[in-house]
């Protein structure tokens, strides 16, 4: 009998439902889901505490204002995002963003709102501002939030809610998950949602509403857009590894400050030698032991009385005790205790900031050079990065509802060219021919700071050595011309037209070799 052989049976199983897609919302799992923390979130540590620990530093202020007035200070503007000719759409455009720009907060510049979101993100890790908008739902005024302590957060809650915003023109759609905020204070609670919920959310209990219960308009929720450093819910503080060094600068200036309320200041002492202390010298000198410090014992010095220890009562030979001078300079504190461990902690914490002594006013010995190249790092290393992420959260966050085609926001810099080298490389462009007149005349004008309209005609538009060189080829034509005319004058005795036409072509044959 045959025996069966085994076989794989294949079965080919046909999908009628809807073809596999992919997956619309992240499947990442951070570290507060896997905890199931689900709710409310603290941040790490006492952030009061950052605040005590700026407020009694020597260089973190010097930093944070540094931050502040380089990446905002300079002021926000509006451009074209494209380098083309204007259109009426496109300036009308240009003209509703500067105003919306402008009317974003009216109790100060609107650059000053971000100069103290700066200053609060660079102590904190984290900062915030509150986002108000119409009855449009358009973003109209914006708030920072001046106590970033007393704001806690959930992690993102579910359920993913689509989200519409605006890229290129088009409307884009994503799932997103949101937080809540809430913000507490002397024992009142006002909740807040994220940036970008579209739903509404009660700003006194922080739960959304329902389609069976509407939430009054003036009890209506604001929303919370936040700037971190790095990506823990809290942000990350940029000088989190100096804090010992700033804790410990801190203590090392209050032991130099109380060697003025409690140091030694006597210069010398006054000792009689063969003799015993009176009662009233040891209670001068226990006096002084206690009471004489600070100011008011500057420039003192003490007198001990001594009584003679001989018994004799002969008034022969009496022996007088020895009076001695003892300096005490030599104990005196001289000048500030560590400061080589001071002027340490100081340089870490720049590092921290990646600062150089220039922006801290630390420096004294630097020249033009130096100075050119330490703005010139710290520009492209720190401060421009810096002023393109808040111009980018203002233009695809705060502004993006407006759906601008045109223009977009940006933070201003400084002009750090150095005129030396810009000299140098016009010189070495005119030469070359890459240099028109219009060209020319644009960076001579805005290096003095001042505004030119271009000149007219094609010719402002052809490079000057191009131009030049077009002329030349045209001077020997010229030349013979002028000969011809000068022989004709000269067969006339027309002497004064022979000079003249003499010194025109001198003046060609210049012209020629480059010399004019």
């Amino acid at each position: 009998m045959k025996k069966k052989t085994p076989g794989v049976e294949v079965q080919i199983i046909k999908a009628h439902e809807a073809p596999v897609k992919k997956a619309a919302t992240s499947n990442e799992l951070n570290r507060s889901a896997a905890m199931n923390a689900d709710e409310w979130i603290s941040p790490p540590i006492d952030m009061r505490g950052l605040r005590e620990l700026k407020k009694h530093s020597s260089i973190l202020p010097q930093c944070i204002r540094a931050y502040k007035n380089n990446i905002a200070g300079f002021g926000i503007g509006i451009r074209y995002r494209d380098d083309v000719d204007e259109s009426e759409d496109m300036a009308s455009e240009y003209v509703r963003a500067e105003e919306l720009l402008e009317l974003l907060t009216t109790d100060q510049d609107t650059k000053e709102v971000f100069e103290d979101l700066i200053e609060a993100r660079e102590i904190y890790g984290i900062a915030y501002l509150e986002v108000i908008r119409n009855l449009g739902g358009e973003v109209a005024q914006i708030e920072f939030i001046n106590d970033t302590p007393s704001i806690n957060k959930t992690t993102p809650l579910a359920p993913y809610i689509e989200t519409e915003f605006f890229y290129r023109g088009r409307p884009e759609k994503r799932q997103k998950k949101y937080r809540k905020y809430r913000q507490t204070i002397g024992g009142n609670t006002v909740y807040f949602k994220e940036f970008g919920d579209p739903r509404i959310m009660d700003k006194r209990t922080g739960k959304y509403a329902t389609e069976s219960e509407a939430v009054p308009i003036e009890y209506q929720a604001n929303e919370l857009l936040e700037f971190t450093i790095g990506t823990e819910p809290y942000g990350e503080i940029r000088w989190e590894g100096q804090i010992l060094g700033i804790d410990g600068s801190r203590k090392a200036e209050n032991l130099n400050n109380n060697y003025f309320t409690n140091g030694r200041h006597t210069p010398l002492m006054i000792m009689i030698k063969g003799g015993t202390l009176t009662e009233e010298s040891f209670t001068k000198l226990q006096a002084y032991m206690n009471d004489i410090k600070g100011e008011s014992g500057q420039h003192a010095f003490i007198v001990l009385e001594a009584e003679n220890l001989d018994s004799r009562t002969d008034f022969d030979g009496e022996k007088q005790p020895d009076i001695e001078i003892k300096d005490l300079a030599a104990i005196l504190q001289k000048d500030e205790l560590f400061q080589e461990y001071l002027d340490n902690n100081r340089r870490r914490a720049q590092s921290a900031f990646q600062l150089p002594d220039l922006y801290v006013g630390y420096t004294t010995d630097f020249n033009r050079a130096t100075a050119q190249t330490a703005m010139e790092v710290t520009e492209k290393q720190v401060f421009q990065p810096e002023r393109k992420s808040l111009a980018w959260a203002i233009n695809n966050k705060l502004l993006n509802g407006y759906n601008f085609r045109f223009v977009e926001a940006y933070f201003k810099e400084p002009d750090i060219n150095n005129p030396d080298d810009l000299a140098k490389i016009l010189a070495i462009a005119e030469r070359a021919g890459g240099i028109t007149p219009n060209k020319a005349k644009d960076i001579a004008y805005t290096i003095m700071g001042d505004n030119v309209e271009p000149f007219e005609g094609d010719w402002a538009e052809i490079p000057l050595a191009y131009a030049r060189s077009l002329n030349s080829t045209n001077i020997p034509h010229v030349e013979d011309k002028l000969q011809q005319q000068i022989t004709k004058a000269a067969a006339q005795n027309d002497d004064a037209v022979v000079a003249v036409m003499k010194e025109v072509r001198s003046l060609l044959s210049k012209m020629s070799k480059g010399g004019v």
